[in-house]
């Protein structure tokens, strides 16, 4: 019996919406959109985070002055506490979706084999 793709798609991003990480992630997430101060500190950091990958994926060189700008700008926020927690949220849901790329990868490895040395 042949499986339609796309809706188990849909029902995996039905999953995602339901799963811990991600309500902790939309949790927190309000919470520092909430927060006026928070809030233009976390999009200030996104911005620069932004600038410097628009940077690398053009060629461009990132100079000694940005890498410190971001290195100050990530220290400030993570000692916002809401900050913190919704960048451990992140990295909590950024993993999920790693793991679900091994397994949504893993029939065109066997067929092709692991490209990762």
């Amino acid at each position: 019996m042949a499986v339609n793709i796309h809706d188990s798609a849909n029902a995996l991003e039905q999953a995602i919406r339901q799963s811990n990480e991600y309500t902790e992630l939309r949790k927190m997430y309000d919470m520092v959109n909430g927060d006026s101060s928070a809030k233009a500190m976390f999009d200030n950091f996104r911005n620069i985070q932004l600038q410097l990958q628009q940077k690398q994926m053009s060629g461009q060189e990132i100079t000694q002055e940005e890498v410190e700008q971001a290195q100050k700008t990530v220290a400030l926020v993570q000692q916002h506490e809401t900050i913190a927690k919704l960048m451990q949220a992140e990295q909590s849901m950024s993993m999920v979706i790693q793991e679900l790329n091994q397994i949504i990868m893993k029939p065109l490895e066997e067929l092709y084999g692991s490209v990762q040395g």
